[in-house]
């Protein structure tokens, strides 16, 4: 299979779906935060890296890539009949918000060795939540927003909460009145639902598949327990103001493994506030 140059790969950014040789087509963004969906001859296998990705019978998976990823990447397919080819993948680089956040309790800003302690079990919780590897087939489904609003904080920008840089922001923000309903942004499998963690009070996570997840932080109310599967547009939670915050909005925030991707990209312009 030949190489493509680089210029090539930013004409690809600018098509839906991306161009690319028969035996592999991909569509979505090449870019840090984008997630790409795609299609090989059914019986191949794909590794990105070391991972074997995992296919549907039709030969469709899915590849994230996380806020810092490097630009040079590649897939190795190896096709039914046992020929192996590597595709090169140049991940197109971002530059992300610098965010300030005054006002937040100094209680929040330095827990207590108890609170240090709850704090890691819900996290050990959120990440099991997120482990699954479900034979769902609802990531070839369009996204759709949660909830619309204003968009009050975006995807990979780093907070300086009280003057203090604290880690990047790995989910989009949107600003909602308390109550507002939630709804899933596609199919899945609800994996955890918590009624308040530490930091990202009432919470929610939905499995959608092959390792993608969402996650909902600060709601007021879950609708939905864990086990339980949901469809695209339904009602799942309402937006609160619980955990760390200082308003009421969603946060809400996607994984594929432990890529941390960006919401927004995954979803059309939103026409409505």
């Amino acid at each position: 299979m030949r190489r493509l140059r680089p210029c090539a790969y930013l004409l690809l950014l600018l098509l839906w779906p991306l161009s690319a040789p028969a035996e592999l087509q991909l569509s979505g963004a090449l870019t840090q935060g984008g997630l790409v969906r795609g299609q090989v001859a059914p019986g191949s296998r794909v590794y990105y890296g070391e991972q074997r990705l995992k296919l549907n019978e039709a030969g469709q998976f899915i590849l994230g890539f996380g806020r810092d990823l490097g630009a040079e990447q590649s897939l190795t397919l190896i096709a039914p009949d046992g020929q192996v080819t590597t595709e090169a993948l140049q991940i197109s680089q971002r530059s992300y918000d610098i965010q300030r956040i005054d006002g937040i309790s100094k209680k929040m800003m330095a827990p207590s060795a108890a609170e240090l302690r709850r704090i890691a079990l819900e996290a050990g919780q959120a990440a099991q939540a997120r482990q699954r590897d479900s034979d769902l087939q609802n990531f070839a489904q369009p996204f759709i927003w949660p909830v619309k609003g204003r968009i009050s904080g975006v995807y990979g920008s780093q907070r300086i909460l009280n003057g203090e840089p604290r880690r990047p922001h790995f989910g989009v923000d949107i600003a909602a009145p308390t109550g507002t309903p939630v709804v899933a942004p596609a199919g899945g499998e609800v994996t955890l639902s918590h009624p308040g963690m530490f930091f990202s009070g009432a919470t929610l996570i939905i499995d959608h598949c092959h390792w993608l997840s969402s996650s909902f932080l600060h709601l007021q109310q879950i609708l939905v327990r864990a086990g339980e599967t949901v469809k695209q547009g339904q009602k799942i939670a309402t937006v609160g103001a619980t955990g760390r915050v200082t308003g009421p909005h969603l946060d809400w925030r996607i994984n594929w493994f432990e890529q941390r991707l960006d919401p927004a990209l995954l979803v059309p312009e939103m026409t409505q506030q």
